[in-house]
C-alpha cells in the first residue's frame, strides 16, 4: 500500500492544504470546554453544556483529517507509527498524571465502597477503553441521583483514541482504492458519517448509554469534521458573504443547543445534529475574516482554547472529589462550585505548562523511533495500573465494620434499625452491589433492548403447587428471593417475568431515565406478550410490583392519578379467574446508602433514609385504590422497611439497600413469611 501511495497524485486528487494557525478554532475549543465545565459546575442556564464534547469531536475530526491529508498529499504516503507517536505525546502525559492524582484523591476523600469500582475505572482509562466500560455498566451520563465515576469524563478521550486508531487506516485505504479522487473520497467519508448517524439515532432509541459512549454511534461527528477538512483542502475559497453566513448559522445552532437543551433532551440521537452541524459550519465559515471569526480569535478565547484539554481533564475530578469529601447527600453550594471552577483554570495552566507542552514539544522525544514512543506509552499504562491496584489494595485493608455484632433481623413493623455497621453485617459493604436476585445471573431477568417475550423461567418442583407469576420491572425482580424460597419449599411454582425499566402498569412512558422518557419499543410488546402468556397458562396468582417514584432522581413517570389509571388498565386485562396481588413500592434514596455507611461505621443514623422523601404517599395511595377497584389485593411493604420517620439502612445485621433504589437479595429473602401469609389469604 505504501508503494501505491508513493506515486504522484493524479486525476482530481486534492492539493496539499497549507498548514496555518486558526485562532478561531481555539475559540471554538473555548466554547466547547466552557460549556462542559459550566454544565458540570451546575450552572442552570447552561443546561445543554454537555454538547461541548460534540464540538470537540468535530474539531478533532477536522484537525486530524487535515493533518492526514497534508501528509498523504505531500509525501505520497503515511507514517502510521509517527502519527500514533505524535498522538501519544500529545494526549497521554497529562492524562496519566490526572489518572494517578485522581486515584490519590479518591483514596483520601471517597467512600471506601467506591474504591473497587474506581480501580476498575482507572484501569479501563489507562487501557484507553473507559467508554466501553461505562456503556457496559449502562452509566447514565446526565444522572443527578447517582455517584458518578471520578473518571467518567475520560469516556470522550477513549472515543477519540479509538477514532485515532481506525481513521488513518480507513482514510488511506479509501484514498488508494478510490484512485485518489476527491469526489469519491468525499462520498466514502459521507457514507461513514451517514451510517454512523443512522446507528446513533436507532441505538439512542433503544439503549441510550451505548449510543452515548460508543465510537460507532459517535464516529459521524468526527467524520463530518473530516468532510470539512476535505472541502477546505481544495484551492477554492468560499465567498466571504457565504462564509460569514455559514459561521453565523453555526453559532446560532451552538447557542440553541447549549442554552436550549437540558436533561429532558434525548441525546445523542437526532438532537446531536444541531451542535455537530453548527460546529462544522463555524469551522467552514471561519476561513474568512468576519465578526464571528474575530470574536473567537480574541486573546482570552485563544487562551482558554490553549488550555482546554488540560481544563477538561482536571475539572471533573476536582468537582466529584470535592463532592465526595462533603458527602453525596449534601450538594456543594454554588459559591463553592464557582470557587472550584476558578481553581481549575490555574491548575489546567500548570498541567499544560509543566506536563503537556514539554512532552509534546520535546525534540528529544520527537527524535525517538515511533515504536519507542508507543512502547513507552504502554509501559506508563502498566505503571499507572500497578499504582492503582497497589493503592486500592492498601486502602482496602481497612475494616469496614464496627467492632460489634448484631442479631439477625426478625421481620416486623416499624423497624428501629441498627445504629452501627455490625461486624457480622451481611452482605458486606464491599459486596452489597452484587447482592442481586438470582434472576439477574441466570438470564431470567431481561435487560433493556433485548427480548420482548416472557422469560419462561419457572421455579419449584412441586407440580401440584399453585402457579404464581412475578411480573414487572426490576422492582418486581427484587422480590424474587422471597418467592423463590416458597418455590423451593414446594408451596408454589414460581414463574419470573421481569424486565428492567419495563413496568407491568400500562404506561406510555416506557423507560425511566434521568434524561427523561426514553423510547423503549420492546417494552409495550413485552407487556402485551406477558398478558397473552397469562391467558395461556392461567396462573393462580399474578404478583405485580413496579418503580413509581415520579419526582426523584430517576423520574419521568406520570402523576399519581395517571399511575393509578395505568395500574387499573393492566388489572382489567388480567384473565378472569386469575387473582392479582399489587405490591407497593420500596423506599428510594438519593444516593447509595452503602457509601454513607462506609464513612459512618459507628453512627449509621445519618445514613438512614427520611421516610417523607423515600416514599411517595400519593403514588402508594393511587396503587392501593387501583388495586381495590380492580378486585386485587394490595400489600404495602413500607411499614416493614420504615418506621414513623426513617427507613433504616441496616436492620439487625442485614444491609437493606444494594443501591439507591433496590433492596438487597438478603433483606428481600426475609420477606418470605409475609408473602406466605398473603398467598394463604388470597388463595386459601
Amino acid at each position: 500500500m505504501t508503494a501505491l501511495l508513493e506515486r504522484a497524485p493524479r486525476g482530481d486528487a486534492p492539493s496539499p492544504p497549507a498548514e496555518r494557525f486558526r485562532p478561531d478554532i481555539q475559540g471554538l475549543r473555548a466554547i466547547a470546554v466552557g460549556s462542559v465545565v459550566l454544565y458540570h459546575a451546575g450552572i442552570g442556564a447552561v443546561s445543554g453544556g454537555y454538547i461541548g464534547v460534540d464540538v470537540f469531536f468535530v474539531i478533532s475530526g477536522f484537525l486530524i483529517t487535515s493533518h492526514l491529508l497534508r501528509e498523504i498529499l505531500a509525501t505520497g504516503g503515511l507514517g502510521f507509527g509517527r502519527f500514533y507517536a505524535r498522538r501519544a505525546r500529545r494526549i497521554l502525559p497529562a492524562a496519566f498524571v490526572v489518572i494517578a492524582l485522581t486515584l490519590v484523591g479518591a483514596v483520601l476523600f471517597a467512600p471506601p465502597t467506591q474504591l473497587p469500582s474506581t480501580l476498575r475505572d482507572a484501569i479501563a482509562t489507562s487501557l484507553y477503553v473507559p467508554n466501553m466500560l461505562f456503556a457496559h455498566r449502562a452509566t447514565d451520563y446526565l444522572a443527578q441521583g447517582q455517584a458518578p465515576s471520578f473518571y467518567q469524563h475520560f469516556w470522550s478521550l477513549g472515543v477519540e483514541e479509538q477514532f485515532y486508531l481506525l481513521w488513518p487506516l480507513l482514510l488511506v485505504v479509501a484514498f488508494v482504492l478510490l484512485r485518489r479522487s476527491r469526489a469519491r473520497l468525499a462520498v466514502a467519508m459521507g457514507a461513514v458519517a451517514l451510517a454512523s448517524f443512522a446507528a446513533c439515532v436507532v441505538v439512542t432509541g433503544t439503549d441510550e448509554p451505548t449510543a452515548f459512549f460508543w465510537l460507532p454511534t459517535r464516529a459521524w461527528e468526527f467524520a463530518l469534521g473530516g468532510l470539512v477538512a476535505l472541502a477546505l483542502a481544495g484551492p477554492r475559497r468560499l465567498p466571504r458573504p457565504l462564509a460569514i453566513s455559514l459561521a453565523a448559522l453555526g453559532l446560532v445552532g451552538l447557542v440553541i443547543a447549549i442554552f436550549g437543551y437540558d436533561g429532558q433532551t434525548r441525546f445523542p440521537g437526532t438532537a446531536a445534529a444541531l451542535p455537530v452541524v453548527g460546529t462544522a459550519l463555524l469551522i467552514l465559515g471561519g476561513t474568512q475574516s468576519g465578526p464571528i471569526g474575530r470574536a473567537l480569535s480574541v486573546r482570552p478565547m485563544v487562551f482558554v482554547g490553549e488550555i482546554s484539554y488540560a481544563l477538561y481533564l482536571v475539572h471533573w475530578p476536582v468537582f466529584t472529589l470535592a463532592q465526595a469529601a462533603r458527602g453525596a447527600d449534601h450538594p456543594l453550594p454554588l459559591i463553592t462550585r464557582l470557587g472550584l471552577l476558578a481553581l481549575c483554570v490555574p491548575a489546567a495552566y500548570l498541567l499544560g505548562r509543566l506536563v503537556e507542552n514539554p512532552v509534546r514539544r520535546s525534540r528529544r522525544l520527537a527524535g525517538l523511533p515511533a515504536w519507542g514512543t508507543l512502547v513507552g506509552a504502554l509501559a506508563v499504562s502498566g505503571v499507572v495500573i500497578a499504582f492503582a491496584a497497589t493503592t486500592v489494595s492498601v486502602r482496602g485493608r481497612t475494616s469496614l465494620a464496627a467492632d460489634r455484632l448484631a442479631a439477625a433481623p426478625t421481620l416486623g413493623l416499624n423497624p428501629a434499625g441498627t445504629s452501627y455497621v455490625p461486624k457480622n453485617v451481611t452482605p458486606a459493604l464491599l459486596d452489597v452491589a452484587d447482592d442481586n436476585p438470582a434472576t439477574y445471573s441466570d438470564g431470567c431477568h431481561l435487560a433493556p433492548g433485548f427480548k420482548d417475550i416472557p422469560s419462561g423461567c419457572t421455579f419449584g418442583a412441586n407440580a401440584a403447587a399453585p402457579l404464581v407469576v412475578l411480573w414487572g420491572d426490576s422492582h418486581a425482580a427484587e422480590w424474587f428471593p422471597a418467592l423463590a424460597a416458597l418455590a423451593d419449599a414446594g408451596t408454589i411454582r414460581l414463574e419470573s417475568d421481569t424486565k428492567s425499566g419495563c413496568p407491568s402498569a400500562d404506561l406510555d412512558v416506557d423507560y425511566k431515565s434521568s434524561t427523561g422518557p426514553q423510547s423503549y419499543p420492546d417494552c409495550p410488546l413485552w407487556r402485551q406478550n406477558v398478558l397473552r402468556h397469562l391467558a395461556d397458562v392461567r396462573p393462580a396468582l399474578v404478583i405485580m410490583s413496579n418503580y413509581n417514584h415520579p419526582d426523584l432522581p430517576r423520574g419521568g413517570y406520570p402523576s399519581a392519578g395517571q399511575w393509578g389509571s395505568a395500574i387499573s388498565r393492566t388489572l382489567a386485562r388480567i384473565p378472569s379467574g386469575v387473582h392479582a396481588l399489587v405490591v407497593g413500592e420500596t423506599p428510594l434514596a438519593s444516593t447509595t446508602p452503602a457509601d454513607c455507611l462506609s464513612a459512618h461505621l459507628n453512627h449509621t443514623s445519618s445514613c438512614d433514609l427520611k421516610r417523607s422523601a423515600a416514599l411517595v404517599p400519593a403514588m402508594l395511595a393511587a396503587e392501593r385504590s387501583a388495586a381495590h377497584a380492580g378486585a386485587a389485593t394490595y400489600l404495602d411493604v413500607g411499614p416493614y422497611l420504615c418506621n414513623a420517620t426513617t427507613c433504616p439502612a441496616i436492620i439487625g445485621n442485614v444491609e437493606v439497600y444494594r443501591d439507591n433504589q433496590h433492596l438487597t437479595a438478603t433483606i428481600a429473602a426475609s420477606f418470605s413469611p409475609l408473602f406466605a401469609r398473603q398467598l394463604k389469604l388470597v388463595l386459601g
